[in-house]
């Protein structure tokens, strides 16, 4: 079973059943001992790209928007039986030829991490994808506010919404996390590791 630690702000860990270990846009909290498979980049801005946190395996594999977004389109990497699926990103912060999201297939769950962004034209198609997880940025600082993360959790209609990347400065603001008003809200705390079900 999968596991998810969401280190703060908008940075994660992944564990698969068989122990492949996925980064994703490393920054702040604790976890970063356990040597990485694969580590996920959204986009250049300091928040989301200190990879030199991360111990890696020899053969890590770091995918960043330049590789996500090469030739000009949104790739999908096949990695140690994960599928990596760059989706589009983007506001008036986030060009969008220079940020990405990322769906992942793990353990037969698909969760969609939007990184930062507002909302895009792309959700529009992940509601016939019947989506387990959605993580979506709230923190309304270029991003989407909590409105819009609403908003956008009924576009995308994922079985569980977690609001994320909730307030500049701060691992994790509960307060605010408590006011997304999405459908089938989750919410989880920064330092918290739980396993993940459909």
């Amino acid at each position: 079973m999968a596991k998810l630690l969401y280190q703060g702000h908008g940075s994660f860990r992944l564990t698969s059943s068989d122990g492949v270990v996925v980064f994703i846009d490393p920054f702040v909290g604790e976890g970063y001992d356990m040597p990485a498979d694969i580590v996920l980049i959204s986009h250049q801005h300091p928040d989301h790209n200190q990879i030199d946190l991360i111990t890696q395996k020899p053969n890590c594999t770091i995918i960043s928007n330049v590789e996500a977004l090469e030739g000009g389109k949104h790739n999908t990497f096949n990695l140690k039986g994960i599928e990596i699926e760059a989706v589009e990103a983007a506001n008036e912060g986030h060009p969008i030829d220079q940020c990405v999201g990322f769906i992942i297939t793990m353990d037969g769950l698909q969760m969609y991490f939007s990184c930062d962004t507002s909302r895009t034209a792309q959700m529009e198609e992940f509601a016939a994808r019947n989506l387990d997880f959605a993580f979506l940025c709230a923190d309304g600082h270029y991003n989407m506010d909590l409105a819009e993360a609403a908003e956008c959790a009924e576009i995308i209609g994922a079985k569980h919404n977690v609001p994320v990347h909730l307030k500049p400065g701060e691992l994790f603001d509960r307060e605010m996390a408590e006011q997304f008003t999405g459908p089938n809200r989750v919410i989880i705390e920064a330092g918290e590791e739980v396993e993940l079900n459909s």
